[in-house]
């Protein structure tokens, strides 16, 4: 199935002109929902390996997955009471909207039209990502910029097809998408043979080509990184305290790095002499209290899935995705977290 770019564009309008619309909907106390239920429902993908993915057994595996555990170790005390809900790139935002959902943690990039125009907001990076190309090795390509008349599948209903378009028509190449409704139906056709590239973002990429076993190396990621794209977990606009709980749990799993602080040794450092981790795992201080937690939340989400470079280690390390972008700032990358203070 084909459809033309400026749909997107158009879409991207809409959006943006619906935000009225959203903002006078009344903000939904999603906290009290969740401990009156007491399980976190999760939107994550319908699979993509170190991202989301049920494992042969129907658990949930991946960094995405992980962040669902957090919060709801932060919140509930227990990182198994998540009920994850598959979404597509389609039918994500509505889940959320329509309160199927209390937290989307799936690869879905931070951009303007979604932070501002559909009601939702989102609490942080979770991965720092970029789109970038994946072909065959038979084709004996270097570049995306030989990709000039190429076929192309992608997925609709993301930021990749925006992001393709313009890419081309700056670099004057001409393409013929090829587009395909689910990431599995699309990774398949690649593979298959109906089109030359592959595009969608490159932990996408890297998990698809770990995922041909033997054939792996029959594949090449194209060096080019066409697009920015700042993954992360989104909430309902307007409430406030749940939105400061996801945040700042993401926070935690961060500062928690900067620390040292790790699943393993957590519990050990209650009585560290630092203060900013004795505030982080609630030995001193009222944080808890602040966001209607107690002041062990940050200790129990640390406990449950570890630091976030044990997170990554865990989940995207085996997939062959470099940590790069997603290293802490003083190691030269970008994840870093406002003090605890």
């Amino acid at each position: 199935m084909r459809r033309p770019f400026h749909a997107l564009a158009g879409l991207t309008l809409a959006l943006a002109a619906a935000a009225p619309a959203w903002a006078q909907q009344p903000a939904a106390d999603t906290l009290a929902a969740v401990k009156s239920r007491g399980t976190l429902a999760c939107g994550v993908s319908t699979g993509v390996a170190g991202l989301s993915q049920a494992d042969s057994r129907g658990e949930w595996r991946g960094i995405d997955a992980d962040f669902c555990r957090a919060v709801a170790a932060a919140v509930l005390g227990d990182a198994g009471k998540v009920r994850f809900v598959p979404t597509t790139p389609q039918n994500r935002f509505t889940a959320l909207q329509s309160g199927e959902i209390d937290l989307l943690s799936r690869n879905t990039t931070w951009s303007f039209a979604r932070d501002v125009g559909i009601g939702l907001t989102f609490a942080g990076v979770l991965v720092h990502d970029g789109q970038g190309f994946m072909v065959k090795r038979g084709l004996n390509l270097s570049s995306a910029r030989e990709l000039d008349g190429a076929t192309i599948c992608l997925q609709p209903g993301t930021t990749t097809e925006l992001n393709l378009a313009d890419w081309f028509r700056t670099n004057n190449i001409r393409f013929t998408p090829v587009v395909i409704e689910s990431f599995q139906e699309v990774t398949a056709a690649f593979v298959a043979g109906r089109c030359d590239a592959y595009t969608t973002d490159r932990t996408g990429l890297a998990a698809v080509r770990a995922a041909q076993g033997a054939q792996a190396d029959d594949y090449v990621i194209l060096p080019e990184t066409v697009s920015s794209e700042p993954l992360g977990p989104l909430v309902r606009k307007g409430d406030a305290r749940w939105t400061d709980i996801v945040k700042w749990t993401l926070n935690a799993l961060i500062a928690a790095e900067e620390h040292g602080v790790t699943a393993a040794n957590a519990a050990a450092r209650l009585q560290d002499p630092s203060p900013e981790v004795q505030r982080l795992l609630g030995t001193t201080g009222d944080f808890g209290r602040a966001l209607s937690l107690n002041n062990d939340w940050g200790l129990k989400a640390i406990t449950a899935v570890g630091h976030y470079g044990e997170i990554w280690e865990r989940n995207m390390t085996p997939v062959g995705i470099d940590r790069g972008r997603n290293r802490l700032a003083r190691d030269g990358g970008l994840m870093w977290s406002p003090p605890f203070r």
